[in-house]
């Protein structure tokens, strides 16, 4: 019971985390514009994201433009969009490892020594994972933290954390927690299986010794007679 619930839980951060990788990927929320200085104009927001950049004004009408260039890009944000992209991929394949390794899935049969590897490899993806969705967020947080206390930057090219960026770091948890629960439950289940196997081998002695002395018992009453 105690593995099926670990199982269960590992499934579940699991897939919160590979919805929100892939939320993070495609969300514009990375920087928004900061109201700071002479930058008052709150009528209207820009946000900056992977692929494309957006402007959202008061009348709730929302204005996106996809970058011409990947290359006219900051450093930031050009590694950001591989790292996600492998993070939404690794994530992606590690649900579909543990969709196969938990206990009431066929697909790799009944056998525990089986799916206990495949269990293993799944945590591994997971947290694998969230390490490499963990990078492009904290690099792209802390370019925009030192822009926004760089003196020589004007205030109206300041940016703020976005949405995205919270988000991101919650998945990224998420996916390592998955990953640790998934490992410990397949290091459970090793457990138990050895356990299950000795049981029996301590039962079959004393089963064997009786029906060796039933024999002599039968015999030594015939010739009693």
């Amino acid at each position: 019971m105690a593995r099926s619930a670990l199982q269960y839980a590992g499934l579940v951060l699991g897939g919160v985390g590979l919805v929100g990788t892939v939320a993070v990927t495609v969300m514009p929320q990375w920087k928004v514009s900061a109201f700071i200085g002479g930058n008052l104009v709150v009528f209207e927001t820009l946000w900056e994201g992977l692929w494309m950049s957006c402007k959202s004004q008061a009348t709730f009408r929302l204005q996106c433009k996809v970058y011409d260039s990947l290359l006219a890009l900051p450093p930031d944000l050009q590694a950001a969009r591989g790292l996600t992209c492998a993070a939404a991929v690794l994530s992606a394949l590690a649900f579909a490892a543990a969709v196969l390794g938990v206990r009431c899935t066929r697909c790799a049969g009944d056998d525990d020594g089986a799916k206990s590897p495949i269990l293993l490899a799944a945590g591994v993806a997971f947290i694998t994972a969230g390490l490499v969705a963990l990078t492009p967020v904290s690099w792209v947080a802390s370019s925009v933290v030192r822009d926004f206390y760089n003196p020589a930057l004007d205030d109206g090219r300041k940016r703020e954390l976005g949405e995205a960026l919270y988000l991101g770091w919650a998945s990224a948890l998420a996916l390592v927690a998955a990953g640790a629960v998934l490992s410990c439950a397949s290091y459970a289940r090793g457990q138990s299986r050895g356990y299950r196997r000795s049981l029996p081998s301590r039962w079959a002695a004393p089963r064997s010794h009786r029906t060796e002395k039933q024999p002599t018992s039968v015999r030594s009453r015939s010739q009693y007679v």
